[in-house]
């Protein structure tokens, strides 16, 4: 059996529209049954409503609200001594932004506007906002790693 291959180095394409490589890989969290250009049109959508209800351009608004929900640590769990720790630990930069974008997808999927496009649209501005269950969940997330601080040594 051949040894597998590490696909975290493997290029993404940029979009077609900003030439952004973060708005392909956001895309490709958002896609469902690789339909991708529905999902392009999705965000693409998404985005003209934020810039039409904020006044500010869309992509602007999308990267302060993906910058908004980034986490800087998390908690691992770890067992020491037949006890289970949660252990306070920095994110590495690629796990930040693929956090932050499932959060954001996630929480607008169970969002009640119709259609995923106003979803996508509301979560967005609401994160930008620093408001929003993505934005809540970083918040809890850090809230859980300042709590297990007295644990950060068994960390190695």
């Amino acid at each position: 059996m051949r040894k597998t291959t590490n696909n975290r180095f493997v290029t993404t394409l940029p979009d077609p529209k900003f030439g952004d490589v973060t708005v392909t890989k956001f895309v490709n969290n958002l896609m469902w049954e690789g339909k991708k250009n529905k999902a392009f049109g999705i965000f693409y959508d998404a985005l003209d409503i934020v810039s039409e209800k904020t006044g500010e351009d869309g992509l602007e608004v999308w990267r302060k609200a993906l910058t908004n929900v980034t986490p800087q640590v998390e908690v691992r769990t770890r067992r020491v001594g037949g006890a289970n720790f949660q252990i306070p630990q920095p994110v590495r930069d690629d796990r930040k932004r693929s956090l932050a974008m499932k959060w954001l997808i996630g929480y607008s999927r169970n969002r009640n506007e119709k259609g995923m496009a106003a979803r996508l649209a509301q979560e967005i501005m609401a994160a930008a906002r620093e408001e929003g269950g993505a934005f809540k969940k970083k918040e809890e997330t850090h809230k859980m790693a300042e709590a297990n601080k007295a644990f950060s040594h068994f960390r190695f």
